[in-house]
């Protein structure tokens, strides 16, 4: 899950705050709303922060060395150059985090940390993270100081992020700077893994401030929490990249992407866990006798035990077991190359089966540890990094922030993976398996890599491409038991299709599912949305019809969508909780196009043809008739 590369398909996140000044409209007249107090800070997530070398690391053979300062992630000349070397600055100790003896990298830091991974007339398009997203907000006016970015390493777990860099303090002061620098409190983005980042910072932060004072400092520095794209339970992809490896998109093999993904402690941070199993509160244990060390109880409902797939869609592996072994399924190639095969007597394999629990309890890992040398360095960062972990264990359910507003945002109806069959390859590790089936979620069913359909518990809706829907839509049971659901489509609109449905009964752990009907040709946004269930604090949900886990948060509908509600939060003549629906016109310029049916720009209400120097065709002399503050007034 990356937003650096566009193909990139490693487990990625991302947490964003946004805020600006006052901004004039177009007859003198400023927004009512006071933006200069909101302030923006910026974590990226995994994979989407430069990296860069600390060290001197002479590469033979290559004449491309790594000098202090020098790129590591990402630069696509040296890894292509000297894989070797470039390996050796990002590759960390399996057990201690440590870095490589002769050479380390360390985050990058300033806004370029995060919009271009590999600045480049080829390949900065490529890797931008966030650069769209700072374009939208300075159009808008947003100054300079109001947005800060804070990157981290994302290699590392969330207790050594601490420990090294002392990275929840660093987060805690920006917050409270940003306070104190514009006066009021900041808006949360979060992306993918950026929702577990701030997740562990929240429970970090009761043991930083008295209990008593907790919810009121929340309440002081954030506003507003958005979680985008949010994989609330894991996600499969991780066992993928962790058993068979994946390239994220670059010119390695399959083993050495693992190679490189499994040294690092966060590559099991978003394993698929049970959303029936719980963890003892660690908070309470700073304050008895009970040892900070001690080990944490995992308990689980008796749902888990009683329904299949630990409330999955199916089992997340199944995997070959050889029935005889005659040699591991890691050997080194000496072995194989030695290897006495007339005597190995027939048998046929053995398939064992294992539910989210049991990947992320550590069950299926101690199953293969026989056949796979990588595991007992997963099982010892697994105990010490999540379920040993004195602050928080991540892989269990998250219950609803205690944050005034909540928003949770993701894409659906794509075709996602959600589960794997693996067999030995016969290869020496990295490369001992092979991925002999997946099975995918697509639109409300479950299907096999050749198409055949495969039995399970489908939701009733698929995932984002990269998180399932199951571990998408869990923020659903942070939703009152009666939900207002509105529908309407993505692109700009008149408000003729839009549907409503108000006081929607919602049972507890249950999923809500609207009564509406869709056109194939549209694409809708749906949202869930509460303000009753909790004495002033807003919940909502929005699902976005089409929308890659990846791309949404470079999406202009997303970007609208947050502006709007964010615009009617701070306005003081705000009629609702929420934004309205009602319609949804161009905001910008770049919202403006050519109508070639009716031979004037689309939208006459909001855009003229306003010709100027340099326009080279129709759709960019399409511009808007007022000024952005005077078309969001509309939407008070």
């Amino acid at each position: 899950m990356t937003e650096g590369l566009r193909h990139l398909t490693f487990v990625v996140a991302l947490l964003i705050l946004v805020g600006g000044p006052r901004r004039s409209s177009g007859d003198g007249g400023e927004f009512s709303g006071d933006y200069s107090k909101l302030s923006g800070i910026i974590i990226p997530g995994f994979a989407s922060t430069q990296l860069r070398a600390w060290s001197f690391l002479d590469c033979p053979y290559s004449p491309l060395d790594f000098n202090p300062l020098d790129l590591v992630w990402l630069d696509s000349t040296k890894l292509l150059s000297a894989v070797n070397c470039w390996l050796k600055c990002m590759l960390l100790d399996p057990y201690n985090q440590t870095d490589h003896p002769e050479c380390k990298s360390r985050p990058d830091s300033g806004l370029s940390a995060i919009t271009e991974l590999d600045p480049g007339c080829i390949t900065g398009p490529l890797s931008s993270v966030w650069k769209e997203w700072i374009k939208w907000c300075i159009e808008f006016g947003i100054e300079a100081n109001a947005i800060i970015a804070v990157p981290y390493d994302w290699r590392l777990a969330p207790s050594m992020l601490e420990e090294r860099d002392l990275y929840f303090h660093r987060l805690k002061l920006t917050f409270e700077t940003a306070h104190k620098l514009r006066g009021g409190p900041s808006i949360v983005f979060a992306h993918s893994l950026g929702n577990y980042v701030f997740r562990y910072f929240l429970e970090w932060l009761k043991l930083e401030i008295a209990p008593k004072h907790y919810s009121q400092w929340l309440d002081d520095h954030i506003h507003a929490y958005f979680a985008v794209g949010a994989p609330l339970l894991g996600a499969t992809e991780t066992v993928k990249a962790t058993l068979f490896g994946n390239t994220f998109g670059l010119p390695v093999s399959e083993g050495t992407a693992r190679l490189m993904f499994n040294s690092f402690a966060s590559s099991l941070w978003m394993l698929p866990f049970s959303k029936y199993c719980t963890a003892d509160n660690p908070y309470w244990k700073h304050f008895s006798r009970a040892s900070r060390k001690s080990h944490q109880t995992y308990q689980c409902e008796d749902h888990e035990f009683l329904l299949n797939y630990s409330g999955w869609p199916t089992n997340i592996v199944n995997i070959e077991i050889p029935s005889i072994r005659a040699f591991d399924a890691y050997p080194p190639v000496t072995e194989v190359a030695q290897a006495n095969f007339s005597s190995m007597e027939c048998g046929l394999p053995t398939q064992l089966s294992f539910s989210a629990r049991e990947v992320s309890d550590g069950t299926f890992f101690k199953a293969i540890e026989d056949y796979d040398s990588d595991n007992k360095r997963l099982l010892y960062q697994l105990q010490k990094s999540y379920h040993g972990d004195p602050i928080l264990n991540p892989l269990t359910p998250w219950e609803r922030p205690p944050i005034k507003n909540v928003f949770c945002i993701y894409g659906v109806d794509l075709k996602t993976e959600v589960g794997y069959y693996f067999a030995p390859s016969g290869k020496p590790y990295p490369d001992n398996w092979i991925i002999t089936d997946i099975i995918y979620e697509l639109e409300g069913s479950l299907v096999s890599r050749s198409g055949n359909l495969v039995e399970g518990n489908p939701g009733a809706a698929s995932g984002d491409e990269t998180v399932p829907y199951n571990s998408l839509s869990l923020c659903k049971n942070w939703l009152g038991p009666k939900v207002n659901i509105t529908r309407a489509p993505q692109s700009e609109h008149d408000g003729s299709d839009v549907q409503v449905e108000l006081n929607v009964e919602h049972q507890h752990e249950a999923d809500v599912v609207p009564n509406m009907t869709r056109s194939p040709r549209v694409k809708y946004i749906t949202y869930y949305e509460d303000s009753e269930s909790i004495p002033g604090k807003r919940t909502a949900v929005w699902e976005l019809d089409k929308a890659n886990h990846r791309n949404i948060v470079r999406s202009p509908v997303l970007m609208r969508e947050l502006w709007l509600q964010m615009w009617h939060d701070i306005h003081p003549d705000k009629k609702s909780e929420f934004v309205t629906k009602a319609k949804r016109g161009p905001l910008r310029d770049d919202d403006c196009y050519w109508d070639y049916g009716k031979a004037r720009c689309a939208w006459p209400e909001y855009c003229e043809y306003r010709y100027l120097f340099g326009d080279v065709h129709l759709g960019q002399s399409c511009r808007l008739k007022n000024s952005s503050a005077d078309t969001l007034l509309h939407y008070v």
